[in-house]
């Protein structure tokens, strides 16, 4: 792709319609336009263009907005109503096959569909969008949807417990793909909002990196990074010369440790390992260890590789057979857990 081609992302947000979600009607207007109004002002940051379309669904699946300007968008209060049943899987494939149709001419194109449910799918066989009436003709079809999807093609679901996830998963929705979020109260609404944003977020930043469509949209963590993502985020290693990792063989603090192993105590130059969940604020850097050659990648971009927004987010350390988080520290007396290792910067 030539330097100067722009970037055109196509946001879809489906929406769940169904009666069972009147308690959330007035909070789902708001949410979704929040997350249209955070995509108006990162496409401007990013200078990137997006188009949003917003389908909603019950017993019918109805388009209320077609690859409208992000900067152009109205607010859903007029277009979301509720009542009826879940037509869940006639609205992925309906949403997916007339988002196919449009023109992807002169410019690099992705698209990047979330759909939002608070039940399990109980209408596509009756609704007049689908394709087919047998249940299981309708999995299948999604799978298979899902499966030829070219790659600048994202498609992700929020599901209201595990039983909706093995449902998606069956549907062939990727793992990394499927998000559960609290369907019963307005603040577990609001959360998935937040898990939109960053996903969305994690997408946009990839974008700009030549990642155009992503298999792991709800990920943020050690299982995201892999030598094509190190690659694509454009990072490159550290000079050896400039760090040096030292054993932890003992409970100590982060100073008294650097100290003991014969170094100076610079606030900032040490990185513990990212043993257990934790919230990382936005300015503390992280550097990924390549387990089998010790490499160190540092900087905005190794952020950006797992996904982290520029805000404070929790990350889990997942195990991953090939790299390693490392979290600066800033404080003289962080705990370091004995049989991980400390990242110094010299």
């Amino acid at each position: 792709m030539s330097g100067n081609q722009n970037y055109i992302n196509h946001v879809a947000l489906v929406l769940d319609a169904s009666s069972s979600m009147s308690h959330l009607s007035r909070k789902v207007v708001e949410v979704a336009d929040q997350q249209i109004e955070y995509l108006a002002r990162r496409s401007r940051e990013l200078d990137q263009e997006t188009r949003v379309t917003v389908y909603v669904f019950a017993d019918k699946v109805e388009c209320v907005i077609y690859d409208k300007d992000v900067l152009r968008m109205p607010s859903l209060k007029q277009l979301y109503r509720v009542g009826g049943m879940t037509a869940l899987l006639a609205a992925a494939l309906k949403s997916q096959r007339e988002l196919a149709q449009t023109a992807q001419l002169y410019g690099d194109h992705s698209f990047l569909t979330f759909v939002l449910t608070d039940g399990q799918e109980n209408a596509s066989h009756r609704c007049p969008d689908a394709p087919a009436r047998d249940p299981r003709v309708l999995v299948k079809a999604v799978a298979e949807m899902i499966e030829t999807q070219e790659d600048n093609w994202t498609l992700a679901v929020l599901v209201p417990d595990q039983m909706g996830k093995r449902e998606a998963m069956q549907c062939g929705f990727p793992k990394e793909n499927i998000a559960i979020w609290d369907a019963t109260s307005t603040q577990g609404l609001e959360e998935a909002g937040q898990v939109i944003q960053q996903a969305t977020e994690k997408f946009m930043v990839g974008r700009a990196q030549g990642i155009r469509g992503s298999r792991a949209v709800f990920t943020t963590g050690a299982e995201v990074v892999n030598k094509d993502t190190i690659k694509a985020a454009g990072l490159t290693p550290v000079n050896p010369s400039e760090y040096q990792l030292i054993p932890v063989a003992r409970d100590a603090a982060i100073r008294e440790w650097v100290i003991e192993s014969g170094h100076t105590y610079r606030t900032g130059a040490a990185f513990y390992q990212l043993s257990k969940s934790e919230k990382i604020q936005a300015r503390k850097q992280i550097a990924v260890l390549e387990k089998k050659t010790d490499r160190v990648y540092t900087g905005p971009e190794a952020r950006a590789l797992l996904g982290l927004p520029d805000v404070e987010v929790r990350v889990k350390p997942d195990h991953n057979d090939d790299f390693t988080i490392f979290v600066q520290s800033t404080s003289v007396n962080r705990k370091l857990v004995p049989h991980t290792r400390l990242l110094l910067m010299i």
